[in-house]
């Protein structure tokens, strides 16, 4: 693991998830740029090897004969892709969290790269790994709601709603507020992308055009905390999409609907073991986990019906995928079919060009702007 310290929130999910179904160890790690926080973290989690810095992390287990076979990477945004390309180079798979990179050029050169050196890159869109999600995923492609004619997604919280990140106290706030850490999408390139993804994942579509608005309304804050979007796609289906980190009151607040000619799906991320399936002129059906019978809501079920599985469980899914695509790929064979759901670099570039694509329009004033691929 390169990041993910004393302090850090998400790299303690990452070992969660890493662990949670045996899928990996945790044996090395370049935990803080800070040397000294670097080597306590390392003796609180029992480390086999610890690293002051990644670039020797990197250029080390590259060369051992039993080095590590993928890094976690957990650093703020502006390292992503300079730790993934030293790793890729040495051999070595990539976990990233996202979003994968700070800009387009960036993620567009990790995917090459992943592609030159045939390593697996997994981007950690935790969101797909729910059951549920994927089942949805199923039904739109098995055609159950027709074709699909709206898409609306939103993602609420309210962590940002006061100028947190200004007395320094909050580690989180102040470095994703800070566009020379995160990037210069704040709100939109942190949760934005969640939601275009989980979007994009579901429907099956990605749209072709938008119109977005980009705000800022704590005073002082240096990047985004609210956008909205409107969507156009190839297929004539429309969507909106709504992001916000000042919603007063809300919680975790991602929540999915995706409406077709025959039925329509609602998925919300704070019930996370039910989905809503509601045909035209029908009931409403409370669809649920460990219920349905969709190959890929039995992989990713890990107990009976009516016990909750959640957030640290669809992260876990991500690193069994990532643990099988591994595997697989060292061992030239194929990609097992129940890991192929795992989010990839190539998901991060697509997030990549959301991004770009919003900034663009916001800064032409809600302006129409085509998502070039």
């Amino acid at each position: 693991m390169v990041g993910g310290g004393e302090g850090a929130f998400i790299g303690a999910v990452h070992r969660i998830a890493a662990r949670l179904d045996d899928a990996f160890e945790l044996v090395a790690g370049a935990l803080s740029s800070d040397a000294l926080r670097a080597r306590s973290s390392a003796e609180a989690l029992g480390l086999a090897r610890s690293y002051d810095d990644w670039r020797e992390m990197a250029r080390v287990e590259g060369a051992l004969e039993e080095g590590i076979d993928a890094v976690a990477i957990v650093t703020p945004n502006h390292l992503h892709a300079s730790v993934a390309h030293a790793f890729m180079d040495a051999g070595i798979h990539i976990i990233c969290d996202k979003p994968l990179a700070v800009s387009l050029a960036e993620s567009e050169a990790l995917a090459r790269r992943a592609r030159e050196t045939q390593r697996v890159f997994a981007l950690t869109h935790t969101y797909s790994g729910y059951p549920l999600v994927r089942h949805a995923r199923e039904m739109v492609a098995a055609g159950e709601i027709g074709e699909v004619r709206v898409v609306q997604v939103e993602y609420a919280q309210d962590w940002l709603a006061l100028p947190v990140e200004q007395d320094g106290a909050n580690r989180q706030a102040n470095w994703r507020t800070d566009p020379a850490l995160a990037g210069p999408a704040g709100c939109l390139g942190d949760i934005g992308t969640h939601a275009y993804q989980l979007a994009a994942f579901v429907s099956g579509h990605v749209p072709q055009a938008l119109a977005a608005e980009v705000h800022t309304f704590v005073p002082g804050r240096r990047v985004d905390d609210h956008v909205q979007a409107m969507l156009r796609y190839a297929n004539g289906a429309r969507g909106m999409l709504w992001a916000s980190q000042v919603a007063s009151g809300a919680e975790n607040a991602l929540r999915l609907r995706v409406y077709g000619t025959k039925a329509s799906l609602a998925f919300d991320q704070e019930a996370p073991n039910e989905l809503w399936f509601t045909p035209q002129g029908g009931e409403a059906l409370r669809l649920t986990r460990a219920r349905v019978n969709g190959a890929a809501a039995r992989d990713a079920t890990r107990v009976p019906a009516g016990h909750p599985e959640g957030y640290l469980e669809a992260f876990a899914q991500l690193y069994r995928d990532a643990a099988a695509q591994i595997r697989a790929r060292d061992a030239g064979e194929p990609v097992p079919p129940e890991s192929r759901l795992l989010t990839t670099v190539d998901d991060g570039v697509e997030g990549l060009r959301f991004i770009e694509a919003v900034l663009a329009s916001s800064a032409a004033n809600g302006a129409w702007r085509e998502i070039g691929r």
